[in-house]
């Protein structure tokens, strides 16, 4: 990829992220924090961009795929208190245990 290629990417996402940022900033209820927006940014556009990120259905929509987030999106949610550590390892086992 050329230099310019990558910029045109960084600024994409920068661009994205800014828009997740405002729009979050925009409902306290629903607002996470920045540093989940900019580690779950690419899993919600991946699994939930169907849904404004400032809604309720966003977070329903994170949890039903809770086992496909990355470990970045997940360990963000953790710290920020979105989600405990116990869920993620409850839901861990079941997801080896259905793979069996």
């Amino acid at each position: 990829m050329t230099f310019l290629g990558m910029r045109g990417s960084a600024q994409a996402i920068l661009g994205s992220t800014i828009a997740l940022a405002a729009i979050a900033a925009t409902n306290d209820a629903f607002a996470v924090s920045l540093g989940v927006q900019l580690a779950c940014a690419t899993d919600y556009y991946a699994h939930c961009s169907a849904y404004s990120p400032d809604s309720p259905q966003v977070r329903s929509c994170m949890r039903a795929v809770g086992n496909r987030l990355s470990r970045r999106c997940v360990n963000a949610l953790v710290a920020a208190g979105e989600v405990s550590a116990a869920e993620v390892s409850r839901r861990r086992g079941i997801s080896k245990t259905a793979a069996r």
